[in-house]
């Protein structure tokens, strides 16, 4: 393969607000200037059955879903986003950045519904296989502040109301999604870059310069 055909698979997490969506534009521009082709998808939604299945999980109506019929939705989505987004990306020697991977179910399914993570293992092993992230970055925040932004956000157009149902939840669902994170990081040193998303964008982006530099030898 050439530099340009060596596929890489970054996953980016964090709590509401906490930026992600904001730096993955920059991190697109920053990867094709290093000569690689990229891919830029989400969980949910990234493929028309995902896009339906994320108008359910995200509509604040639906406050009556269950854990588990939670859990099932993004499993299903995953499934049909492996199959016809990353791996077909992969297999073509690109570098795939994604907005939530696996990672987020462990922390929103697992850690803040309480949901058995054996079972959540079980169904990752079925869904996703062998596959893990090359890098995960962590946009790590207050859910104080997270949440203020997000809501800033929602009141000034620039996020959809009509997925709003995670911003819903009480404080302490989002501090439990947090330690969920910071307790992955801890766990896989190697895969997880965590930089302090309470900063100016553009001091984000120079932290996660830094973890591309660090982690995967990119840079330009």
């Amino acid at each position: 393969m050439t530099r340009e055909e060596v596929s890489m698979f970054i996953t980016l997490e964090g709590i509401e607000g906490s930026g992600k969506t904001t730096q993955i534009t920059a991190i697109k521009k920053y990867l094709e200037a290093a000569g690689h082709g990229v891919v830029v998808t989400r969980e949910p939604g990234a493929t028309a059955i995902g896009q339906r299945i994320r108008s359910i999980v995200l509509d604040p109506e639906n406050h009556d879903i269950s854990p588990l019929c939670e859990l099932l939705l993004y499993g299903a989505d995953r499934a049909q986003h492996l199959a016809q987004v990353v791996v077909p990306a992969l297999d073509a020697g690109k570098i795939v950045l994604c907005d939530r991977f696996a990672d987020a179910t462990r922390v929103y399914q697992g850690v803040a519904r309480g949901l058995d993570m054996a079972l959540i293992d079980a169904i990752h092993g079925m869904v996703v296989g062998p596959l893990t992230p090359d890098l995960t970055i962590l946009f790590d925040l207050e859910p104080e502040t997270g949440l203020s932004r997000t809501f800033k956000a929602l009141e000034n157009g620039q996020r959809e109301s009509q997925e709003s149902r995670f911003e819903k939840e009480a404080l302490a669902f989002h501090a439990a999604v947090r330690s969920g994170y910071l307790a992955l990081a801890q766990k896989e040193k190697q895969r997880f870059f965590v930089v302090d998303a309470s900063l100016q964008p553009d001091e984000v982006f120079i932290q996660i310069k830094q973890g591309l530099a660090t982690c995967l030898g990119i840079h330009i």
